[in-house]
């Protein structure tokens, strides 16, 4: 059985780099937002033209990169969601939400600081997790049913 895994959230750290490096040899597809964060600001002006206001020009981005996510989440059997500890990331939570509307599994990453502030997004989530490695050993145990260690 193949999993597939959409990666959502924070885009300056490497979690998603340790959760495939650890993952391989496990029949799991990922994917994710466009990680280029100049790339995923500017993508909707690139392509749809010039705004003078900064609003309309995250808008553009954002709906943009709406579509990509939108089809990820979709498509995905599980999607993991990290809050990283340095910046807001509004868009994570909005993606949490939709996962779970969606009726995903959903695995929520994120630093103990994080928990009250998080606790109705965890709320909606199967697994909570502190760090990418217990992201990799919960995909092994639904792949596999193996225990670490």
């Amino acid at each position: 059985m193949t999993l597939n895994v959409y990666l959502s959230g924070e885009i300056h750290t490497d979690w998603r780099e340790r959760i495939i490096d650890g993952a391989k040899g496990l029949d799991v597809r990922f994917s994710g937002p466009v990680t280029d964060h100049a790339a995923s600001d500017d993508c909707g002006v690139a392509i749809l033209g010039a705004e003078d206001d900064k609003y309309w020009h995250d808008h553009k981005g954002a709906m943009v990169n709406a579509i990509r996510t939108r089809k990820g989440i979709a498509e995905a059997d599980v999607v993991v969601v990290r809050f990283g500890d340095k910046y807001k990331q509004w868009n994570a939570a909005f993606d949490a939400g939709y996962a779970s509307a969606l009726g995903k599994s959903l695995i929520v990453l994120q630093p103990p600081e994080h928990d009250h502030a998080l606790k109705e997004v965890n709320a909606a989530a199967l697994a909570m997790a502190r760090e990418p490695d217990q992201v990799v050993q919960i995909l092994r145990y639904v792949l596999n049913g193996g225990l670490p260690g």
